[in-house]
This record gives C-alpha cells, structure tokens and sequence, in this order.
C-alpha cells in the first residue's frame, strides 16, 4: 500500500485528518513516524499558497506523497481577521491558543453582535514539485464572548454553530467531522487522492 504523508506537526490536525481520511484504504503516516523534522515558514501571501508551500517541502523531505491544510477564521466585524494569521494573532510571544481567543475577544468588544465569521481550510496534494492540487472547504458561524465546550483546537471554543447551537469545541468527534472546514475540504480532497492512489 502507498503511503500518504500527512504535513504537519499540529497534533490537533493529525487526529482530525487520520479520523477523516480513514476510510480511503490509503495508509497514512506522520512526521513523526518516519523521523521527518521539518518547519515550513507559511510566509504565502493565500492560503494556498501557504498548503502548497507545506505540501511540496514535505514531499521533498520525505519522497512520499504529502498531505498539507492551511486554515484560518475570518471574522467580518474585523474586516476578515485574522484569516491567514490565525495562528500568529496574538502579539504574546509564543501564544497559546487560549491567548488568541482572548486576544480576538478583546478586539471584539463593543462591536454590535452577532460576530458572524468562517472558517476556511485549503488542502494541498503533492507528489512533487511540479504536481500539486488543492481543496478547500468552508464552515460558516458566529463567534461567541464566552468559551464553551473542551474539545478540538484553536479558535474551536468560541466559533458556534447556530443550527446545532453548540461551538466546535462541544462537537463530538464524528459530527465535527461532517461540519468542519476541514471535513468538507478533505471531502473535496479524496477524488484526488483516490486517483492518485487508485484506490
């Protein structure tokens, strides 16, 4: 069986992807499984160009076809913020995710609600340099003053989900993974892989 190298170190997104790519009959591995050290400066000016990026050095690294995702959470009382920064919002020196989501509150206050925001993801495919294909996906909400649920990561906590009225983070595993940007763009994702693996 062909491996497929999943590009990232956020342990968080490791589980997510395994969980949703489980069922494509390819194998799946990790960084950290084959020994791969790698840091990847997202320094693209898109998301992805950011996936891609990650994807294609990963590839390089490992010669493995690779998996990468670049994602954010665009609010629109911040004019989109802080999209492709998400992960580096926070002007704390090595901030946590608690710190981001305080950070993004703070910037909210005083803005009439409801906080109506996305979250987007980008999936990069690459089996080398010059063969690269990308999926996206997209979960749409409203962001919330107070944390709610203990579940996933990142901005999970205070992004809710009106028809379900629960946030991300109160999601149990398998309904976050039919709603989640990522889910719909791993969906979007496994037509390619299959063709790639012919699986």
């Amino acid at each position: 069986m062909e491996k497929l190298l999943i590009a990232t170190n956020n342990n968080g997104k490791v589980k997510e992807l395994k969980e949703l790519l489980k069922n494509t009959g390819i194998e799946l591995i990790t960084p950290f499984d084959i020994g791969l050290d790698l840091e990847v400066d997202e320094d693209g000016t898109t998301y992805a160009e950011n996936a891609i990026k990650k994807a294609v050095a990963f590839a390089h690294a490992s010669g493995l076809t690779s998996l990468a995702d670049d994602s954010g959470v665009e609010v629109e009382a911040l004019n989109g913020a802080p999209g492709l920064f998400s992960k580096r919002y926070s002007p704390k020196l090595n901030a946590s995710n608690a710190d981001r989501r305080a950070y993004m509150l703070e910037n909210l206050k005083g803005k009439p609600r409801p906080w109506k925001a996305r979250f987007h993801a980008t999936i990069a495919i690459a089996t080398s340099e010059k063969d690269v294909q990308v999926a996206e996906g997209n979960c749409y909400g409203e962001i919330i003053p107070e944390e709610r649920g203990t579940g996933g990561f990142g901005y999970d906590a205070i992004f809710l989900l009106p028809e379900l009225n629960k946030t991300m983070a109160e999601l149990e595993q398998e309904e976050k993974n039919r709603f989640s940007h990522r889910a719909k763009a791993v969906m979007n994702a496994i037509p390619i892989l299959r063709e790639i693996f012919q699986t």
